[in-house]
């Protein structure tokens, strides 16, 4: 029997002018919810090249930097039963307008004021912008260790 492991995963932040963007979800994990771009990391991949990839796969976007914001460790027992483990990076310099380019991941970007996000943020993401706004750099299961 194999044992299971974590998923390795990235979000991106995009921010202009005091605003996030988030998509709307689609499909059978988290839709309806609002989330950060992102994804899973693939073999051999290094981190900045999946963010990079990952953002402009999903919106189009190409961001001529990424740096680094933190390191999410969130087991979710209670809610789904599974294990990823999140870095995450601010795209700096991105050029582009957001568009939707996997339609049947995403219904929609949009652009919403930090301090006034949806009430409905994907579960992965719960953590992710207050760990931003509070300038946490490692989370380990809820808790900041690293701030």
């Amino acid at each position: 029997m194999e044992k299971e492991k974590p998923s390795v995963a990235v979000s991106v932040f995009v921010i202009r002018e005091g605003k996030i963007l988030l998509g709307k979800r689609k499909g059978k994990v988290g839709d309806g919810f609002w989330g950060l771009p992102g994804g899973k990391l693939e073999l051999y991949e290094s981190l900045v090249s999946c963010a990079k990839r990952e953002l402009e796969e999903e919106t189009g976007l190409v961001a001529n930097k990424m740096t680094f914001l933190h390191v999410i460790n969130d087991t979710r027992l209670k809610e789904d039963r599974s294990h990823w483990v999140h870095f995450e990076f601010l795209a700096e310099n991105f050029t582009g307008e957001p568009e939707l380019k996997e339609p049947e991941k995403c219904y929609e970007w949009k652009w919403f004021e930090i301090k006034k996000l949806p009430e409905n943020i994907f579960i992965g993401h719960r953590r992710s912008i207050p760990t931003l706004l509070n300038k946490v750099i490692v989370v380990d299961d809820g808790e900041a260790i690293f701030p």
